[in-house]
């Protein structure tokens, strides 16, 4: 099942086009996409099920699957390779950091620039639909609505700037947390702990992974985060990204203007974004550091 935000309507995806949740569900299921999440085994019941018209749809119409999440979770050095390629020891428990509910955007458009170091990092996002609160990692996927291509943007200034560096707020600027196209149910994945995920810059594949390349898998994250915090419905968990990054490169090499980053993952779909530096582009920040997530 693929569910999805078509212009700010929650919608479903099938071989015919998008059917309008709201509409098809008589109104017993509300037309805001984040909806979905108020009673997550209600929706998934009905959706399994549903019947209507379905209209024919223009990806660029297209937003965030999950548009207002309340908690944003995101794993740093969390593929093998790429904690290798950072110079950094494995992680031998998850690296946590947020990213605001602001930085989050859909699956097209532009994207601003915020200087002369914004990073690519493509990840699978794990999206929660059943509360989770010291879950077992047995049962960590039964509390999952599904998976959607993420992009971590990250300033990689203002990420390293300070001694411990904060890495939140250099990777929550506006549309810096790009979701989508799609939110898609697990039984649509064969396999849904080994799936190829890719970042294209400019049509040269920069990033090209599987997510079997995990430190911690998302049932291994749920059960960690779960742990310490509820992750409520509509929480968003970006699982780390892979080896490839512009500051992993010799040497380093970042977005600049007129960029357009394509980013796929296996079964779910592709994003595109342009990127571009704003006409007053306001730097708050001179600082400098080193690292990588």
């Amino acid at each position: 099942m693929r569910i999805a935000n078509l212009d700010d309507r929650l919608v479903l995806l099938c071989d015919g086009g998008a059917l309008d949740v709201h509409t098809a569900s008589g109104g017993r299921f509300g037309p805001d996409p984040q909806s979905a999440f108020d009673d997550w085994p209600a929706f998934l019941q009905w959706a399994r099920g549903a019947q209507g018209q379905a209209r024919p749809f223009d990806d660029a119409d297209l937003g965030a699957p999950v548009p207002r999440p309340r908690q944003i979770f995101a794993i740093g050095l969390n593929y093998v390779r790429h904690a290798h390629e950072s110079n950094l020891p494995i992680p031998e428990q998850p690296m946590v950091f947020t990213k605001f509910q602001s930085a989050v955007t859909g699956p097209s458009g532009r994207i601003a620039l915020t200087g002369d170091t914004v990073d690519w990092e493509v990840e699978l996002v794990a999206v929660i639909g059943t509360p989770a609160h010291r879950v077992d990692v047995t049962q960590a996927w039964d509390h999952v609505a599904g998976l959607t291509v993420g992009q971590d943007l990250s300033d990689r200034t203002v990420q390293t700037a300070g001694s411990p560096p904060q890495f939140s707020m250099g990777k929550s600027f506006p549309g810096f947390a790009p979701i989508g196209p799609a939110l898609v149910t697990i039984e649509e994945f064969a396999d849904p702990d080994d799936l190829r995920v890719s970042t294209d810059l400019n049509g040269v594949t920069v990033q090209d992974s599987r997510t079997s390349d995990l430190v911690f898998s998302v049932p291994e994250l749920i059960a960690y985060l779960s742990s310490i915090v509820t992750l409520l419905p509509g929480d968003l968990i970006f699982t780390g990204t892979p080896e490839g990054v512009g500051l992993g490169r010799t040497p380093p090499s970042y977005l600049v203007d007129g960029d357009t980053i394509v980013t796929t993952i296996e079964g779910i779909g592709s994003m595109r974004h342009d990127m571009y530096v704003p006409e007053h582009l306001n730097q708050p920040h001179s600082l400098s550091g080193k690292g990588a997530s």
